[in-house]
């Protein structure tokens, strides 16, 4: 039986084809329902979704494969093309491939395992950890935060569960890949990380999607949990189509002496909305977050930060690059807020906005609030364009007005590049060659 219009009978059938405990379904059966009385978000974009054309879940396979020869073999290639399968054997301790609504692929390093790490697809995690799961379930980003927690809520499917015990520090990065791959397809995994005292987990997430002539919708749930004198890197290197409305909630929450860390890298996508945050609980603690985001023609990207000072001696950074070509729209949008009792607490925002041409526009639309006299906000921000003493520099130099350009933007989002694993770095170099139409080329 297929499915598709979003209801109480679409919930059952997701419930029951996952073969779920009841309360995971009565919890969406809630969702569902704050789903219809939440109003869409009064601020950012304006977006123009028919939640009626949306499929709410597609399954790819039965089955959660170990091995790539044992994942179809369409599938399989889709993944060897974007890299997946090659960056697992060459640098990760351990990765999930999800393909439209489930993972379909999952493993990890036997000296990883040993560590009695838990690395799991959440629907797993659910069966095999149901008391620690429901320990961290909906605790950080409540259901009823907004319409597209609510929805997430009701049609959850996918994602990540990860808990590192105390006093374990892996050396390599976990990854998980979201692929979307069909016309109007809704993607709504749920992630929970739990990096407990004294250890520390580097966590990398990839999206990717074909392009098609309707809107496909991304509506993610991210909690992490940071505990005493822990760490915990998230870098996201995002290359929505420009048919995906990327609308996620990400939140993390640090213990004393413990530290955040939000690379997020915005490459694709027609409209994102994701502001990562850390509740800084903690005395001592330390939160992070460095993006970037990349808007051409027809492009939205909303994005920022929020940090919220709760613990004393707490600090945060915030460094947000955005470029924005061919009418393309970047936006910062973030919140820092140090509490009354958060004394002698730091926050720093730096904002830098590059726009191209005249077709394009950057907004910075901070909030700051420091409710007491012995802590520090400072906020600094710039909009600019490409330097035209630079470029010609460059190219009497003997590079081509392209080569130049280029040059001249990886030395912008210097402080985002720097954050990532080389790999990674390379890969972002290839995604701005191709979505950047350079100067030169005009």
């Amino acid at each position: 039986m297929k499915y598709k219009k979003l209801n109480t009978d679409l919930i059952k059938y997701i419930s029951k084809i996952k073969n779920e405990p009841d309360w995971i379904r009565d919890f969406r059966l809630k969702s569902l329902e704050a789903f219809y009385e939440i109003d869409m978000p009064d601020f950012g974009p304006n977006l123009n979704l028919d939640f009626d054309k949306i499929n709410y879940y597609k399954r790819a396979s039965n089955n959660i494969y170990d091995n790539w020869n044992e994942v179809n073999e369409n599938i399989e290639k889709t993944f060897d093309n974007i890299g997946v399968i090659k960056a697992e054997k060459e640098y990760l301790g351990g990765i999930s491939a999800q393909y439209e609504s489930e993972v379909i692929y999952h493993n990890m390093l036997d000296y990883i395992k040993e560590k009695e790490v838990i690395f799991l697809d959440t629907d797993s995690a659910i069966k095999k950890y149901p008391e620690l799961f429901k320990k961290y379930f909906n605790k950080l980003v409540n259901y009823k935060e907004n319409k597209f927690t609510a929805l997430n809520g009701a049609v959850f499917s996918g994602g990540t569960f990860i808990y590192i015990p105390k006093n374990t520090k892996l050396d390599r990065p976990l990854q998980s890949y979201f692929r979307i791959n069909s016309e109007n397809m809704g993607q709504f995994e749920r992630t929970i990380i739990v990096v407990d005292d004294n250890s520390e987990l580097h966590y990398i997430e990839g999206c990717t999607a074909p392009v098609y002539s309707s809107d496909a919708l991304h509506a993610a749930v991210v909690e992490i949990y940071v505990g005493k004198n822990a760490k915990c890197r998230y870098t996201t290197i995002q290359n929505w189509s420009d048919d995906v409305y990327n609308l996620v909630t990400k939140r993390a929450i640090v213990d004393d002496g413990g530290m955040m860390e939000w690379i997020d890298g915005n490459v694709g996508s027609k409209v994102t909305m994701k502001y990562p945050g850390c509740i800084l609980k903690g005395d001592n603690s330390i939160g992070r977050c460095v993006t970037i985001g990349l808007a051409k023609e027809n492009q939205i990207q909303d994005t920022g930060a929020r940090m919220i000072h709760i613990g004393k001696n707490s600090k945060s950074e915030i460094i947000s690059k955005s470029i924005s070509n061919n009418g393309g729209e970047a936006n910062y949008r973030g919140t820092v807020e140090i509490r009354k009792n958060s004394i002698n607490s730091k926050s720093n925002v730096k904002c830098d906005s590059l726009i191209m041409d005249k077709l394009s526009k950057s907004d910075t639309i901070p909030r700051n609030t420091n409710m007491n006299n012995s802590s520090i906000i400072e906020h600094e921000a710039s909009v600019s364009k490409i330097d035209e003493d630079k470029l010609l520099y460059l190219m009497s130099r003997g590079l081509t007005e392209e080569a130049a350009t280029e040059l001249l933007l990886m030395g912008f989002i210097g402080d985002f590049r720097n954050e990532l694993p080389l790999e990674y770095a390379i890969e972002l170099n290839r995604l701005l060659k191709e979505n950047i139409k350079m100067i030169g080329g005009k």
